[in-house]
């Protein structure tokens, strides 16, 4: 159950580090803190993910990495959509 979860979690953490760094522009965008929020929420989406899928598989994990990938881009989405 644990390696579960820490697998989960650091799929999560994996896609948001890939966010950060293919859509940095420079050293500077690494440092700020919108680069560690998209990281943190990675590791949250990881978290959520282990507790709503079906399985511990190998496409599980992978949906892990790309749902840490585009949290944060999700997110922004609901909220601009309850803000209307």
């Amino acid at each position: 159950m644990i390696v579960e979860l820490v697998s989960t979690v650091m799929m999560g953490t994996l896609g948001g580090i890939a966010n950060v760094i293919l859509w940095a522009q420079g050293w500077n965008d690494l440092k700020q803190f919108k680069s560690f929020r998209q990281i943190i929420i990675g590791a949250i989406v990881g978290l959520v993910y282990n507790y709503l899928h079906s399985d511990y598989n190998f496409p599980n994990y992978v949906m892990t990495f790309v749902a840490g990938y585009m949290g944060t881009d999700f997110l922004a989405g609901i909220i601009e959509r309850f803000k209307k």
